[in-house]
């Protein structure tokens, strides 16, 4: 098992495809990997789908994709954003984009074995926006169940005081799945969190009934945000 990480830059960029470009947005998910990997200064990404709706969903969206990184600088960030010639084809292939620098303030478990984003746990600073990362590899034999008793709890999120907005995304359909949010604030984040009935019983079916054999949660200061998401950007004057 890989020793976690210290806090590391991280970025999510999330795309959205032109109309009739699906096929290509598809693509992507493989055709993408091999150049990724010989990227200077990249030590852990993930090509990610999405699903409609707020949260974990079985319907997906063909129009939206992501790409979750860590960095050994912030340097070697900008450097692929801003000249990489991957970077140029996503561009052709998009109406928008969204970016976010972040800084993990936690994360507790594991993604691929590893935890990507750090080893340590920091304060969230006070009154600005948080993000939050949920995500897991869903048990096969466990997933009809899952299916079962989650849609509720993502449906709560349309309800939840203080969202900025949130994504379901994947890796994978149906057994690989995450779901990326940006908060207010952290007090925002925990009324949802502890006093929504939906997503305490998730909490509660996640340990009895055994769903997962891989989960990992984590939190995040965003540090700077470019772009736009469903044509907005939702930490504007905030960060």
């Amino acid at each position: 098992m890989a020793t976690p990480l210290s806090p590391v830059h991280t970025t999510l960029t999330l795309f959205g495809i032109k109309p009739g470009h699906w096929r290509w947005g598809l693509a992507q998910m493989g055709t993408s990997q091999r150049p990724l990997q010989k990227v200077k200064g990249l030590n852990f990404f993930k090509l990610l789908g999405s699903g409609q709706g707020r949260g974990f969903s079985l319907k997906p969206n063909w129009y939206r994709y992501g790409l979750m990184a860590t960095w050994s600088s912030p340097a070697a960030a900008e450097d692929f954003f801003k000249g990489h010639p991957l970077l140029e084809e996503y561009r052709q292939h998009t109406f928008e984009q969204y970016h976010l620098d972040l800084q993990p303030l936690q994360a507790h478990g594991l993604w691929s074995g590893q935890n990507p984003f750090t080893s340590e746990t920091l304060p969230a600073p006070a009154d600005k926006p948080i993000a939050v990362l949920t995500r897991a590899s869903i048990r096969l034999t466990k997933a009809l169940d899952f299916w079962k008793h989650v849609p509720q709890a993502s449906a709560s999120l349309d309800h939840a005081n203080g969202l900025l907005a949130s994504i379901g995304l994947g890796e994978a359909p149906f057994l690989r799945q995450a779901t990326f949010s940006l908060w207010k604030d952290e007090a925002s984040m925990k009324e949802y969190a502890y006093r929504m009935a939906a997503h305490r019983e998730v909490i509660k079916n996640t340990r009895t009934r055994g769903w997962y054999s891989e989960e990992l949660f984590a939190r995040f200061t965003p540090l700077h945000s470019e772009g736009t998401w469903n044509s907005v950007d939702p930490l504007q004057g905030l960060v």
